[in-house]
């Protein structure tokens, strides 16, 4: 399996006790971010602009495992910035699990091998490593040279002490099917447990506004992608998630599905959108108008997202929503190969984009502490 059975049963657990108590708008996952400092200032990251004041914030432990109780998920994504810059990260990762919480700690492996011994291997703790693609795609996308080398070490190291660790690929416009489909053969080779993946968001802050895709892009390089599957790929998505992105499902957003938890508060609506921030999870949960969002309310911000942070949780709710839903999972799970000679015909007939060289950016250390890089996707799950 993709992820341990002990994991997969406390969230069908969680999720059908959900449905049981007759709620129909309930958490999946806890977004938390803890800082908003990073070492990497990525091109098509949306909140590298906060101003210095608010990049030295951080949560406190306190403060998160309050987050944590009050919103009650059964897994905790911590995405940022980059976690690993956060002095209490280890003291934060052992308190989530020792509160039996699984974690999924996003980073993209820059401090991870110099970081390791602060961790204790456990099956409730996973690094999810943010890996772009094969490594010119990746050091482009993340503005640095050698950023792929540093991340595929760092992905050796903890797979060689023990730890669980996953990856996490947001894709834009331009990325090639076949050179991702070599990136999951790479991924899989080095160990990891399994893979998410997931087209990226528009930031409207974004310095780079160019690469994003739509939704009938996504779905025409996701189908050649992810149809005709090899055996040895283990992917991090509900299997109704990975059809939506493919083509084969419709879904709607789940706004409220991976809430975000932040040195600001709970932020409204969703991990992707900032309209506002809340005191409590219930105060999110009561005051947000839930219909001003997703694809069916007509807000433009939402018109192409397809995004693991949106749609993931959509994907569960349709598999324990009703018996064809698990019928349809159960089909996908044991059938995942998704024969398809038309999305190979895509493949063979692929024309990979260019891009302009490398524009490295944020190499010195002093920008450090200026810039954020945040993953559209949890990615758990970084998106």
């Amino acid at each position: 399996m993709a992820v341990p059975v002990s994991q997969a049963l406390t969230v069908a657990s969680y999720v059908l006790k959900q449905k049981l108590m007759g709620r129909k708008k309930y958490p999946l996952v806890l977004m938390l971010e803890p800082l908003f400092r990073c070492n990497l200032a990525c091109a098509g990251c949306g909140k590298i602009q906060y101003p210095p004041h608010i990049l030295k914030a951080q949560l406190t432990p306190e403060q998160v495992f309050a987050a944590v109780e009050e919103c009650g998920t059964p897994m905790v994504a911590i995405p940022g910035g980059e976690p690993l810059l956060h002095p209490q990260m280890p003291e934060i990762v052992a308190g989530l699990v020792a509160r039996k919480k699984y974690v999924y700690m996003c980073t993209n492996a820059l401090l991870l091998k110099e970081k390791l011994h602060l961790f204790k291997p456990s099956k409730y703790l996973s690094f999810s490593v943010h890996v772009d693609g094969e490594r010119e795609h990746h050091d482009f996308s993340v503005c640095r040279e050698g950023g792929y080398d540093i991340a595929l070490e760092g992905i050796h190291a903890a797979v060689e002490a023990g730890f669980r660790v996953t990856t996490n690929t947001t894709l834009f416009d331009g990325a090639d099917p076949n050179s991702v489909r070599r990136h999951f053969d790479q991924m899989m080779d080095a160990g990891v447990e399994s893979m998410m993946v997931s087209p990226g968001y528009t930031y409207d802050k974004a310095p780079d506004q160019q690469h994003f895709l739509g939704r009938a892009k996504s779905r025409k390089m996701f189908r050649a992608m992810l149809s005709n599957r090899k055996k040895t790929w283990k992917f991090n998505a509900s299997p109704m998630f990975m059809e939506f992105l493919m083509g084969h499902k419709e879904l709607t957003c789940t706004p409220w599905g991976m809430p975000t938890y932040s040195i600001f508060g709970w932020q409204k609506p969703c991990y992707l959108l900032q309209d506002g921030y809340a005191d409590t999870f219930q105060e999110l949960m009561e005051t947000v108008k839930w219909a001003e969002y997703g694809t069916e309310s007509g807000n433009p911000r939402c018109a192409n997202c397809m995004v693991h942070s949106g749609y993931e949780a959509s994907g569960v709710n349709y598999t324990f929503g009703s018996l064809k839903g698990l019928m349809q999972t159960a089909k996908a799970i044991f059938n995942s190969k998704y024969e398809d000679a038309g999305a190979m015909k895509i493949l063979n007939e692929w024309k990979p984009a260019g891009h302009e060289p490398l524009v490295q950016i944020g190499a010195k250390a002093g920008l450090a502490a200026s810039t954020k890089t945040v993953d559209a996707n949890m990615s758990v799950a970084g998106d």
